[in-house]
């Protein structure tokens, strides 16, 4: 049988940081095949590519490192393998086929075995993101003052809804740092081009310079520069959005975060170190800390803890509508509405968009629609840079198109051009009104609002947070009228 010392460590495109790195030989495997399965952004295949590369550099003679058209031709029949357990169900099946020894999975700051001991103690009430998060900070002592939140509460989200300033282009703020490209990103461009040509990927969406950082030390530059030039002004304007700005307040950190280039307890802490230090106000720093210690663990437990037919399985609104040649073509010249136009066009040029035009322009629209919520995931898992499997079950299938019916979100995410309206300056430049709901200008997002509920009101009506919106439908005198147009623009 072979010890630790004798074995070496195949780590996945998810596990490139140090914290995965426990001294010993390690295997990193470039295969070909896993970037033609489906359509993916140029972008997302450029910073996977150049960040595996980037690491084999590193590395040294420390790796063996393949570059193949399948990961079968290196590990299959190999008995010296060990794996720290990867990050899909599809991964951790291949992986469990080979002669390997597996360690429990690292990179988020609660275990599996502590997050299932923690949702079995529940006793069967709902597995709700603000008691995860609560248990976390009373673990690691993240902005806790003794037995106490900082501050006296433990969530400051009600502080975090600022509007964008009116009649602001962008927020003013520094530009983000941004890595410098080299030899290596050179070659992964030349490939990809190579194999686009050749057909042996389908690729879509800008060839731009290379924005996230691929190594440890570009991803503490940039978590540095974030928590210097814009870290204070994330809270407030953590839900806002203004045409000039694709980046507002937001770290950009997400990506190398899911490459395992850092360490979401150490990202935390240095975060909230600027509170303690006085050097950033808590409303920041909580919104902050929250998604990094809270909802992204969360969303990686649920993942595992509701299990593979989660995604698969659950269509409790049967969306069945295709995605249209728009979204998978990252075409936003055939899309009229301005926000998500825009949306669709920053998403093309840069293979990310923040958090409130993914739930509340893209998957609001996608939710009105019906679109297919697994195709759907998987074109998000796709076409971002910070996509995968993971993110996507609990963040797409349960959050942003309800199609699990209650699991993650009480209710779904719909809403009209009122709030779009509010929270962007997208609708000064649309030729759609956002306050009509009829007529030649009548926004898509307000219109399919009220067409949502309609066509939805057999399984919806009940849910109680429904019921305000449900009694303004039924008194709605046009009501008929905007569910045909609303079918007739939408070509059901």
């Amino acid at each position: 049988m072979l010890n630790a010392m004798n074995r070496i460590r195949w780590i996945f495109a998810g596990q490139l940081g140090a914290q995965f790195d426990d001294g010993g030989r390690l295997l990193l495997i470039e295969a070909r095949s896993a970037f033609g399965r489906r359509p993916m952004h140029r972008a997302k295949a450029h910073l996977i590519l150049s960040a595996l590369r980037h690491r084999a550099a590193e590395l040294g003679d420390r790796v063996e490192f393949h570059q193949v058209l399948d990961y079968r031709e290196v590990v299959e029949g190999r008995t010296d393998l060990e794996v720290i357990d990867p990050t899909s169900y599809s991964a951790r099946r291949f992986v469990r086929r080979l002669d390997a020894r597996i360690l429990p999975s690292r990179g988020f700051v609660t275990s599996e075995a502590d997050f299932a001991g923690w949702a079995d103690s529940r006793g069967g009430r709902r597995l709700l993101l603000e008691d995860f998060y609560r248990s976390v900070r009373q673990r690691t002592g993240i902005l806790m003052q003794g037995e106490s939140p900082a501050g006296g509460q433990w969530n400051y989200d009600t502080k975090n809804r600022h509007a964008p300033p009116k009649g602001a282009v962008t927020l003013g703020l520094p530009d983000p740092w941004w890595p410098v490209e080299d030899d290596i990103d050179a070659e992964v461009r030349a490939d990809l081009d190579r194999w686009q040509a050749e057909s042996l990927v389908h690729l879509v969406g800008a060839d731009a310079p290379r924005r996230f950082a691929v190594t440890e030390a570009e991803a503490n530059l940039a978590l540095d520069d974030f928590i210097v030039s814009r870290l204070n002004d994330f809270g407030p304007f953590e839900d806002a959005t203004l045409t000039g700005d694709w980046t507002m307040a937001h770290s950009l950190l997400s990506a190398p975060l899911n490459l395992g280039l850092l360490n979401p307890l150490d990202v935390a802490e240095r975060v909230a170190a600027e509170y303690d230090a006085g050097r950033a106000p808590l409303a920041s720093v909580e919104g902050f800390v929250r998604q990094i210690i809270g909802w992204r663990d969360y969303v990686w437990h649920l993942y595992w803890y509701l299990g593979e037919e989660y995604s698969a399985a659950n269509n409790f609104l049967r969306a069945s509508t295709p995605l249209p040649a728009s979204f998978r073509e990252l075409d936003a010249r055939a899309i009229e509405a301005n926000c998500l136009s825009h949306t669709i066009e920053g998403l093309h040029d840069h293979g990310w968009a923040h958090h409130i035009q993914r739930l509340m322009i893209i998957g609001n629209w996608a939710l009105q629609r019906g679109f297919d919520p697994v195709a759907l995931s998987n074109w998000f898992a796709d076409m971002f840079v910070d996509g995968t499997p993971w993110v996507m079950a609990a963040n797409v299938i349960g959050m942003s198109q309800h199609a699990d019916g209650g699991i993650v979100a009480t209710k779904p995410y719909a809403a009209g051009g009122a709030y779009i309206n509010s929270m962007t300056d997208y609708c000064g430049g649309c030729r759609f009104n956002p306050k009509v709901r009829l007529g030649e200008d009548a926004c898509p997002f307000t219109a399919g609002y009220w067409a949502f509920l309609d066509r939805n009101e057999a399984v919806l009506a009940s849910n109680f947070r429904l019921k305000m919106p449900y009694a303004s439908l039924r008194r709605l005198p046009d009501r008929e009228a905007i569910t045909l147009q609303e079918r007739m623009r939408d070509g059901t």
